[in-house]
């Protein structure tokens, strides 16, 4: 496989990993990607995508102005993903539920298995909102931070603060999920009949 193929797969790997619980049935497919231009330098392991850059495999969507990606030496892939808004959508494992990101830049550590949004930063899941200066998300954890940047942009109608919207969770998902210390009780049933001898 020539180096420039490894770099490309490289990124389907990384894209595949950047959002945790993300459905896995997506590393399984084809990577289909659009640009304007692709510069790859074999020498330097870095590959550069630019010009309306989308990027689809299975539910994966990632579209940037420019998608830049960097190899080290141990093989570990780094991702910049730029434009105004860059963003990715991909379907959470075994739900019809999706997860978006957005930012002016999303940065995403194969090494650090970390996602960073930063400038006009979002992530939504179904009706859960989160926005905020830089979004930091721990893909091992599944753990968000949030950083606003309070008086730094008086004209914004945030006001530099984080801002989130989380909905109650349903009760009735809730009662459908068994306690997990519950003792299991057994009943009889008055419809089996005895065996024959």
């Amino acid at each position: 496989m020539s180096r420039s193929n490894k770099l490309l797969s490289g990124l389907v790997l990384l894209c595949c990993a950047a959002a945790a619980g993300a459905d896995t049935a997506d590393r399984e497919k084809p990577i289909h990607l659009e640009a304007d231009r692709v510069d790859i330098s074999e020498q330097q392991q870095v590959s550069v995508f630019s010009g309306a850059v989308k990027l689809t495999q299975g539910t994966l969507v990632v579209q940037a102005d420019k998608i830049v990606v960097t190899q080290d030496k141990h093989g570990y892939k780094h991702l910049t993903a730029t434009g105004r808004l860059a963003s990715f959508r991909q379907r959470h494992e075994g739900t019809d539920e999706y997860m978006e990101g957005y930012g002016e830049r999303i940065e995403y550590d194969t090494r650090a298995e970390k996602v960073d949004f930063y400038v006009r930063a979002r992530v939504k899941r179904e009706q859960d909102d989160v926005q905020g200066d830089h979004i930091s998300y721990d893909t091992r954890t599944e753990a968000f931070q949030v950083v606003g940047r309070p008086g730094m942009d008086p004209d914004s109608p945030s006001d530099g603060r984080v801002r989130a919207v989380l909905q109650p969770k349903s009760k009735d998902a809730a009662a459908a999920v068994p306690p997990k210390n519950d003792a299991l009780t057994i009943q009889p049933s008055s419809t089996l009949s005895k065996p024959k001898p």
